[in-house]
C-alpha cells in the first residue's frame, strides 16, 4: 500500500465525502470502505482510488482489509454503536485509529484500551474533527498560559451553517438524556441545560448552555483541569422550552419517538449546501480559572464544523503517515500541541 494512503470508512456519508475532496490537498490518497457497494464504485471512480465493502458486524472482512493499511480514519457513527468493532479491529492489525466523534462514552471507552493499544504499538485518537480539535487546543492554550488553572469552561457555536443526517442522527440518540460535566475529577451527571450565559464569541455574542460535550471526558485528559463545563449555542427561546424537559424526557427517549426522527431526517438534504458552509463560521470560546479567582479568556473563528473536520481529521492523518504520533490513546492537543488547530486554513485565536 502506498505511504500516503488510508482507509476511509464511511467514506459516503456527509463528512466522509468532505474529506474525500480535500484529500488531495494533503497529498493523501483514501481507499473508500463502507457498507453500500452501489455509492462507493461511482465515489471511487469519481475520485481515482479503490474501495471495499464490508459491515463493522463482518469481523474477519474487517480484519484482513485492515491488515492493508497503516492508518483508519473512521467516519461512520454514531461511534457508541461503530467504534468499539473498529479499534479491537485496528488492535489485532496493529492499524492507527482515528474518528471524527464528539461522544463523551467513546472517548472514555477509548482511554480504557490505552493498555492495549500501547501493547499494539499504534495510536488511538478519538475526535480529530470539530469535536474535538478545536476546544481540545483551546483547553490547552488556556491551561499553558493558567498554570494552575482549577476550572475550565468551553463554549462553541456557529453562525449559518446546519447540521448533516449523521450529525442528526447522533444527536437523536440524546433524546431525553441528561447532560454531563466534570467535577472534581469526576464526570457527573447533571440535568442538560443547567446552565447558561451569554459569550462574546469576537464577532457576535451568543447565548449558550451547558452539553455533554466531548472535552468532558477530552480535555481533562490533556490538561488535568479537574472541573469542566462546556456549552453550545441556543436560543433564548428554544432554552426556555428546555428547561420542561423533565416532564417530556420519557417520550423522546422511546423507540418509537426516535425512529420518527430519524425518518425526517432521511426526507431532508444530507448536509448543508456548499454555499451555506462557505458563508458560515465556526466559533469557540474558553475560560480558565485558578483558586483564587484569576482567570484568562480566548476564542478562536474558524470555518464551519465540517470544512473544519475535514481539514483537522486530514492533517492529522497525514502527520500519522509521515511517523509522528505518540502510541496509545492520545488527544489531539495532548499529542499535537495547543497550535495544531492554527494549521487549519482559515482560523484565527485571540485573548478577549
Amino acid at each position: 500500500m502506498k505511504n500516503n494512503s488510508f482507509l476511509l470508512y464511511g467514506a459516503n456519508g456527509y463528512t466522509g465525502k468532505l474529506i474525500l475532496e480535500l484529500a488531495k490537498n494533503y497529498g493523501l490518497n483514501p481507499v473508500l470502505a463502507g457498507r453500500r457497494e452501489e455509492v462507493l464504485a461511482p465515489l471511487a471512480k469519481q475520485y481515482n482510488t479503490t474501495y471495499h465493502v464490508f459491515d463493522l458486524s463482518e469481523t474477519e472482512k474487517l480484519i484482513n482489509v485492515l491488515k492493508e493499511f497503516k492508518l483508519v480514519l473512521h467516519a461512520a457513527g454514531p461511534f457508541i454503536n461503530t467504534a468499539v468493532q473498529m479499534i479491537n479491529a485496528c488492535l489485532k492489525t496493529q492499524t492507527h485509529y482515528i474518528d471524527i466523534t464528539g461522544e463523551i462514552v467513546v472517548f472514555e471507552m477509548a482511554k480504557k484500551m490505552n493498555a492495549a493499544a500501547v501493547s499494539a504499538g499504534i495510536m488511538v485518537m478519538p475526535g480529530t474533527g470539530f469535536d474535538v480539535v478545536p476546544t481540545d487546543c483551546m483547553a490547552l492554550f488556556l491551561k499553558n498560559k493558567l498554570l494552575d488553572a482549577t476550572h475550565l469552561k468551553l463554549a462553541f457555536a456557529s453562525i449559518g451553517g446546519g447540521v448533516s443526517h449523521g450529525t442528526a442522527t447522533t444527536m437523536i440518540s440524546g433524546l431525553g438524556e441528561d447532560g454531563a460535566e466534570r467535577k472534581n475529577g469526576k464526570i457527573i451527571r447533571v440535568p442538560l441545560g443547567q446552565k447558561s450565559m451569554w459569550v462574546d464569541f469576537g464577532i457576535k455574542k451568543l447565548f449558550v448552555m451547558s452539553i455533554p460535550w466531548g472535552d468532558i471526558s477530552t480535555a481533562f485528559t490533556t490538561t488535568l483541569i479537574e472541573n469542566i463545563e462546556t456549552y453550545t449555542g441556543v436560543s433564548p427561546k428554544m432554552y426556555k422550552l428546555l428547561k420542561f424537559q423533565k416532564w417530556y424526557n420519557w417520550l423522546l427517549r422511546t423507540k418509537w419517538f426516535r425512529n420518527f426522527v430519524k425518518n425526517k431526517i432521511k426526507n431532508k438534504p444530507a448536509g448543508p449546501a456548499p454555499d451555506l458552509r462557505a458563508n458560515s463560521k465556526g466559533l469557540v470560546w474558553g475560560e480558565a480559572t485558578n483558586a483564587i479567582g484569576q482567570s484568562v479568556k480566548a476564542r478562536l473563528i474558524g470555518p464551519d464544523g465540517y470544512t473544519l473536520t475535514a481539514h483537522s481529521s486530514l492533517i492529522i492523518a497525514k502527520k500519522i503517515l509521515e511517523e509522528n504520533f505518540k502510541i496509545g490513546y492520545q488527544t489531539p492537543a495532548g499529542c499535537y500541541g495547543e497550535d495544531l488547530i492554527l494549521e487549519i486554513p482559515g482560523v484565527t485565536r485571540t485573548f478577549c
